[in-house]
């Protein structure tokens, strides 16, 4: 690949090898001055600590692997600010690409801010569990939500019939009847946070069987169950047709915080010894002004590493003792090169990619595989388990597949990442201005290339070159297609201000 120096002007990406869906990501649109504003965030913890749980309740909660995490409830969302990490995450990748480098949320977080293990089975299907929703929600909570009062919709059963039913468990209620109002609060909570969807006040079904045994439950990987779908929606929401976000926000948001000098609340009190690190940003805190996601997006343009915006490693100085025994074998996991699943995604984790989160220097990563679009419903009637396995097969590998490291100042050199990074990456979001007359020479320009295109002769080409050229054309259609109604309207401003400026010109 021949390296260039871009122009300090041009966002990127140069090589369009990696990032090569920035025609579809909300940084187009943006650069263009279609901005979307602030997503619709999805995460509906306000109500959670609404649930009465008994001891024996909160034992098996422990049990299914969810003790530290109902800990932390609700967390108040700055949605300006994710928004503007949105417009920086790329589903090719799964990192964020900030103007000096990668960053992405690894498997380590997960297990230090929400308190969720990230070492064991994958989240996918129980086809042990058969039957209609109905006779399985009957069979693992005693009753079924009403499909005619809309309870029930798609196979999604809606969060407020579970807390109306069953968020108050007598003191004296039978063994079984404690386990169905257990099950029916994981349900709540994980629809409400690590699976929330942007279909509102609703949970797949699909989870349900996995609670049917507490102890098996205590044996999936929850946090990388989580992480997988929060990349999922990451790369959703980076769209440019979409709008909204959901997954756990609060993970994306206490990481921010963690990692990057954006929108930072003020903490009543120093960081603790506190276990998960969540519970630090849990409730409303002594926030800093809120921006608006301009301004996040102007502030994450103009981040630079070498002036303390970003912490690489801001858990270096924490006292990890606070984190439990049983947790801290999963934190290598941070460093494993895996595809994380939670029912039917499948998300590649990337730490090589990243590599200064631990204490390292960055070399140029691997190149992450083009994987075929599958339907991603979480709710559909595919076997996941027969349709996912050679995913699958790589999270068994997941201790194989550690990321070997070297200790900084081992004489690794970065400037070859640096002038690689780039060229294939996108680093500028806000453009600071397009004016009208930019607009019309961008335009501009635009046509005349298509006129060529289109005037080119294909006769002495070969077929490979010929489709090269069908490929320009397409592309420079699509891109005129939204703005010449736009240039015209400038053409004739320009005409009738020129018209009027002769106008008043005197007579020689």
């Amino acid at each position: 690949m021949s390296v260039q120096n871009p122009p300090t002007n041009f966002p990127g990406p140069i090589d369009p090898s990696v990032l090569y869906e920035q025609e579809q990501h909300i940084s187009s649109a943006i650069w263009e001055g279609q901005d979307r504003g602030t997503l619709r965030c999805h995460e509906h913890t306000s109500k959670i600590d609404g649930w009465k749980l008994t001891k024996k309740q909160i034992d098996l909660v422990g049990k299914a692997g969810f003790g530290y995490f109902r800990l932390i409830g609700q967390v108040s969302l700055n949605n300006p600010l994710i928004s503007a990490l949105v417009e920086r995450w790329r589903r090719e990748t799964n990192t964020f690409h900030l103007p000096s480098g990668e960053i992405t949320i690894t498997l380590d977080e997960v297990v230090r801010i929400l308190g969720l293990q990230v070492d064991g089975e994958a989240v996918v299907r129980d086809n042990s569990v058969v039957g209609s929703n109905t006779e399985i929600c009957e069979n693992l909570l005693g009753k079924a939500p009403n499909s005619d009062a809309k309870e029930i919709k798609g196979g999604m059963v809606k969060l407020g019939w579970l807390k109306e039913n069953f968020s108050e468990c007598p003191e004296d209620a039978s063994n079984e009847e404690v386990e169905r109002r257990t099950r029916a609060f994981l349900m709540y909570l994980v629809g409400s946070t690590i699976f929330a969807t942007t279909s509102g006040n609703l949970v797949p079904l699909l989870y349900l069987p996995l609670f049917k045994d507490f102890d098996k439950a205590g044996n999936y990987a929850w946090g990388a169950a989580a992480l997988a779908f929060l990349y999922r929606q990451l790369g959703k929401a980076s769209m440019k047709s979409q709008g909204t976000i959901s997954g756990s926000l609060t993970l994306l948001q206490c990481w921010s915080y963690f990692h990057l000098n954006i929108g930072r609340p003020e903490l009543k009190q120093a960081l603790s010894h506190r276990f998960p690190l969540a519970l630090h940003w849990k409730g409303r805190l002594n926030t800093q002004t809120k921006s608006d996601v301009v301004m996040y997006r102007q502030k994450l343009d103009s981040l630079d590493s070498s002036d303390k915006q970003i912490d690489w490693t801001p858990y270096n100085d924490l006292d990890s003792s606070s984190i439990p025994e049983n947790f801290r074998g999963d934190l290598t996991l941070g460093r494993s090169r895996t595809i994380l699943l939670c029912m039917d995604k499948a998300e590649w984790h990337l730490p090589d990619r990243c590599l200064r989160q631990f204490g390292l220097r960055q070399s140029i990563p691997k190149d992450v595989q083009r994987r075929e679009t599958k339907n991603n419903e979480v709710d559909n009637e595919l076997d996941t388990s027969k349709r996912m396995d050679s995913e699958l097969q790589e999270w068994s590998n997941r201790w194989q597949n550690i990321v070997d490291v070297v200790e900084d100042g081992d004489g690794t050199d970065e400037s070859e990442y640096t002038t690689w990074y780039s060229n294939i990456s996108r680093k500028l979001v806000h453009r600071r201005a397009f004016a009208p007359s930019q607009f019309q020479e961008s335009v501009s320009e635009m046509m005349k290339i298509q006129e060529i295109a289109y005037a080119a002769s294909t006769e002495d080409l070969n077929m490979k070159n010929k489709l090269a050229l069908e490929k320009i054309k397409a592309l420079v259609d699509r891109y005129l297609a939204n703005r010449v109604e736009g240039f015209k309207v400038l053409e004739k401003r320009k005409r009738s201000s020129e018209s009027s400026q002769n106008d008043d010109e005197p007579l020689n």
